[in-house]
């Protein structure tokens, strides 16, 4: 005899029926309005933001985008300390963002902002995965990182300048392995041109 095939649950359909209710009553509202509202929920939380502006390939000033991806790389490199030696959740969109911003910085040769922050990843992000499992996170980390070092050895920087930025990488990671051949490579590379 053949199975009967189930019925999908009820609360699939309210999903849908509700969305359709709100679709209809933001239709009713005007421009401004769904623009305040947008801004109030990106301001309220960093994810909504993130999509708006990924979404919306929203371009900042040099200043906003520190600023941006300084958030970013909190929201990126946080964690709960109590899920120490777990491998714990963390936000890769937050790394996505960081990388795209400091592709942004790179490209409009914004190379010192983009150093720094990348020092600050490099000291949150180790942190981070010294505190994890097994540190899922770790190429995530190098992906964003990569943006910077791929930028650097094309840059008009002193020669000095990319080989102390490189030695302070090194010093920050603290688990040692963290694009830790990139930059030893990169240091080399300008160490030797500086002969």
């Amino acid at each position: 005899m053949p199975r009967r095939k189930p019925k999908k649950p009820a609360v699939a359909k309210k999903r849908v029926d509700s969305a359709r209710g709100l679709r209809q009553a933001l239709a009713k509202r005007d421009q401004a309005e769904l623009v305040d509202l947008l801004l109030e929920l990106a301001q309220a939380d960093g994810r909504i933001r993130r999509q708006l502006t990924t979404r919306f390939n929203v371009a900042a000033a040099p200043d906003e985008l520190v600023a941006a991806t300084r958030r970013a790389i909190a929201d990126a490199t946080d964690f709960d300390e109590r899920d120490m030696n777990q491998n714990f959740d963390y936000d890769y969109e937050a790394y996505e963002e960081v990388k795209r911003n400091l592709g942004r910085l790179v490209a409009s040769e914004q190379w010192r902002p983009a150093m720094q922050l990348s020092l600050e990843l490099m000291k949150d992000g180790s942190y981070q995965v010294e505190m994890s499992d097994e540190g899922l996170m770790t190429h995530d980390i190098e992906d964003c990182l990569a943006v910077v070092l791929k930028a650097l050895k094309r840059c008009d920087l002193p020669a000095d300048q990319i080989i102390a930025w490189c030695t302070a990488m090194l010093d920050h990671d603290r688990v040692k392995f963290i694009a830790r051949e990139e930059l030893q490579s990169l240091r080399t590379h300008f160490q030797t041109a500086k002969r």
